[in-house]
């Protein structure tokens, strides 16, 4: 446990994921304040992606770096974040977003780029796909496969997916199911 007075991210991470630490508390007196702080502390990256289901009622995933996934993507300089959210999708997979809907929720995780400790904030969106296009996964973003996956059997992506991911799958009542957060 740590005291949120003398939190450093860019010092505290590495040390997490030497020791592939699965538990970690911070107690901090305002968690909002904290948080920004934290947020002021790395470099933050936003992205947007989405939850994509066609008409017959499938879900879309990726399968990038060995992990189940969502498609998304960074937001490019003055694009919006839902165009960045369709973009990535279609760019990702090889489809045509038919239709953006409401907005799910926002994720943040934290990865090291180059060395560097980085904050990700992800926009996450419903959206649907009319088209029955052979799906294209893009290949020079490390995406090996792109799969429909009926709802009621999404258990190869619960075993093999990222704690973010399950919070939208969660916040959408795909599953009820949480994992355990790790380190990799």
């Amino acid at each position: 446990m740590l005291d949120a007075g003398i939190f450093d991210l860019k010092l505290i991470y590495p040390w997490i994921v030497v020791r592939k630490s699965s538990r970690f508390c911070v107690v901090a007196s305002d968690a909002k304040a904290f948080f920004k702080t934290v947020r002021k502390s790395v470099t933050l990256i936003e992205a947007a992606g989405g939850l994509v289901k066609n008409e017959q009622g499938h879900y879309l995933f990726i399968f990038r770096n060995n992990k189940w996934d969502l498609p998304k993507g960074k937001i490019e300089k003055d694009e919006k974040v839902k165009e960045a959210a369709v973009r990535e999708v279609e760019e990702e997979c090889g489809i045509k977003v038919s239709n953006l809907d409401e907005k799910i929720c926002k994720t943040y995780h934290v990865y090291t780029n180059r060395g560097e400790v980085v904050l990700k904030k992800t926009h996450w969106f419903h959206m649907s796909c009319n088209d029955q296009v052979k799906l294209k996964p893009q290949k020079e973003e490390g995406i090996t496969e792109v799969r429909w996956f009926e709802k009621h059997h999404i258990e190869p992506i619960i075993e093999n997916t990222f704690p973010s991911i399950m919070d939208v799958l969660v916040k959408e009542g795909l599953t009820g199911v949480k994992i355990k957060a790790t380190i990799k």
